[in-house]
This record gives C-alpha cells, sequence and structure tokens, in this order.
C-alpha cells in the first residue's frame, strides 16, 4: 500500500470545503488535503459571504490552503493570512482553466502564459510566509505551447518546494484522457494528477517518476478511496451511514437552509451505479427540510437515523 505522504486530494471548487475533508479524515486520518481554491481578493477583504475565508485549519492536520488570484502583493497577504489560520503549506493555483478565472481575471491557468506574472507572484508568496509553498499547473495552455517545465523551473529558482501537475492542457479543460509525461530528474518533486482512480493508477503515476499522486474526481461520493489506497480503510458496509454523517457535517458547518441544497449533488454521486439511483436523485432534488431527506437516505440506503 501506499503512504499517505504519496496520496494527496485535489482541490476542488464546490466540492472540497470543510465538511467533505472532514468526512475523509474518518478514513485517512493523515492524507494530505487541499482546500477549495481561494480568492485573494475576497479573504484579504474578508468578505463575510464566503465562510472558508473564515475556517480554522489547526484541527485538520495536512493540509494545503490553495489561493488564486493575479496580483502578487495580495497572493502575499492571502498567504499569511492562511498561514496564521493553521494551514500546513500554501499552494498557489496556476491551471484553472475556467474562464471567470484564467482570461477574466488572469489568474490560474493564465500563469502558463505569463511566466514572469507567475515569478512575481511566487517570490511574492514564498517571502511572505515561513511555512512551504507549492503550485499546481498544467501541460501548458494548449497543444503548442506545451511548457510546465519551463514553469516549474521557474517555481524551483523562487523557491517552491514541490508541484502537482495535471495531465491536460488548459484547451483540454477535462475532456479526453489525462497523460503524464515521464518525469527525469525535475528541479522540485512532482504530483502526477489526472484521471488516477486505483491502486493500479498510482503505481503508474509513481513509475513515471512522480513522488505522488493526486486523486480528483474520483474522490466524488467515494471519500474513503484515500482509505483504500492507504490500507487504512475499505469501503464501508453502508454508504448511507456515511452520507448522513457528511450531511450532519454540512448542516453544522452550513446552516440547514444552505446545506440541504449543496448536498444534493453529494447524494448523487453516493448513489450513482446504485439500482433506482435516478429515482433517489429525482425525490431528492424536490426536498426542502432536513427531517425529509434523513428519511429518504436511510430508506435508500436501509440504515437508522443518526441525524
Amino acid at each position: 500500500m501506499f503512504m499517505n505522504k504519496q496520496i494527496f486530494g485535489a482541490p476542488m471548487a464546490g466540492i472540497t470545503d470543510k465538511p467533505f475533508r472532514r468526512i475523509i479524515r474518518t478514513f485517512a486520518p493523515d492524507v494530505a488535503l487541499y482546500t477549495e481554491m481561494i480568492s485573494c481578493h475576497s479573504l484579504v477583504a474578508s468578505h463575510k459571504n464566503c465562510l472558508r475565508n473564515f475556517d480554522r485549519y489547526d484541527d485538520e492536520g495536512n493540509i494545503g490552503a490553495q489561493i488564486f488570484g493575479a496580483d502578487a502583493a495580495l497572493m502575499a497577504d492571502a498567504a499569511r493570512i492562511l498561514q496564521d489560520a493553521g494551514a500546513s503549506w500554501i499552494d498557489i493555483n496556476m491551471g484553472c482553466p475556467v474562464p471567470k478565472v484564467a482570461t477574466r481575471s488572469g489568474a490560474g491557468a493564465n500563469m502558463m502564459r505569463d511566466h514572469d506574472l507567475a515569478e512575481k507572484i511566487m517570490r511574492a508568496v514564498v517571502r511572505a510566509v515561513q511555512i512551504p509553498v507549492s503550485i499546481k499547473t498544467r501541460l501548458g495552455w494548449d497543444d503548442a505551447h506545451r511548457d510546465w517545465a519551463d514553469l516549474i523551473s521557474i517555481a524551483s529558482d523562487c523557491g517552491v518546494q514541490f508541484a502537482a501537475l495535471h495531465g491536460r492542457t488548459r484547451a483540454q479543460l477535462y475532456m479526453g484522457a489525462a497523460v503524464l509525461p515521464k518525469l527525469e530528474n525535475p528541479p522540485i518533486p512532482i504530483i502526477g494528477n489526472g484521471d488516477i482512480k486505483t491502486v493500479t493508477d498510482v503505481q503508474n503515476v509513481m513509475g513515471a517518476g512522480y513522488c505522488g499522486a493526486m486523486i480528483g474526481r474520483a474522490m466524488l461520493g467515494r471519500p474513503w478511496i484515500f482509505g483504500e489506497l492507504t490500507g487504512q480503510a475499505c469501503v464501508p458496509e453502508n454508504i448511507g451511514v456515511v452520507a448522513l454523517q457528511h450531511l450532519g457535517y454540512m448542516i453544522e458547518y452550513y446552516g440547514e437552509k444552505n446545506a440541504i441544497p449543496m448536498f444534493r449533488k453529494h447524494a448523487a454521486w453516493y448513489s450513482a451505479g446504485l439500482p433506482n439511483s435516478a429515482d433517489f436523485r429525482i425525490r431528492v432534488n424536490g426536498i426542502t427540510s432536513v427531517p425529509e431527506l434523513v428519511d429518504e437516505i436511510c430508506k435508500f440506503w436501509g440504515c437508522e437515523r443518526t441525524i
């Protein structure tokens, strides 16, 4: 089996919030996880409509806080705030492909086109904190510009300690198969990311010269995957029990009114592939109260109420 330090949970917007990280920890307490990407502007301004701006990480174990933005000074300020909040390391998003981030705000994957700005940001963040700094990026902007190695070389010169590499270009978004290049003596350790779902996938990534493997979409509806890969846990006997626990964490964090619609996508992922799951999802999408949602989960999986 693989060690905790070799397996990472990818940062995923709208997914890897504090409740989801908490449910993952019940199966793999020490696995390395990332936050959702956090806007440096929102964090520094302490926008109150974004709960993650006020998260504490002291009790979360090995947790990297990922930030995005195109202003080096604000990125440095954000890194200091997250360091003070207890993050284990700071990660700079240099691979998010969505237009809102990569083109309209000049952040995320835009760093792959603007290495000068990327260097300014990396140097500012590294100087700002005493904890490690990493980056997460892609192969390049498109097939004509697969210059990931140049960006990682700059990162090494800036004092960045490790990187995560997603095996697609920005132009590919999440389409097609992720293909990671083989590594030979990279300047800093690199974690492989993209379409990694099984022990065999992890072995292939390690065999290609990567120091670790990052699990992304494979954890949706399967927060126990990290326990499986590290030998700490296996598929639970009743998934409904896990779903209820996750729902409870979301209610505690977001409140009932917000937690119910936010949990619907998780209910869909937990039930994916099971008999009558389509009907279950339709019913869940019409529910507006916690007791109704709990009843539906208990009925679908045949488990007892715990919340």
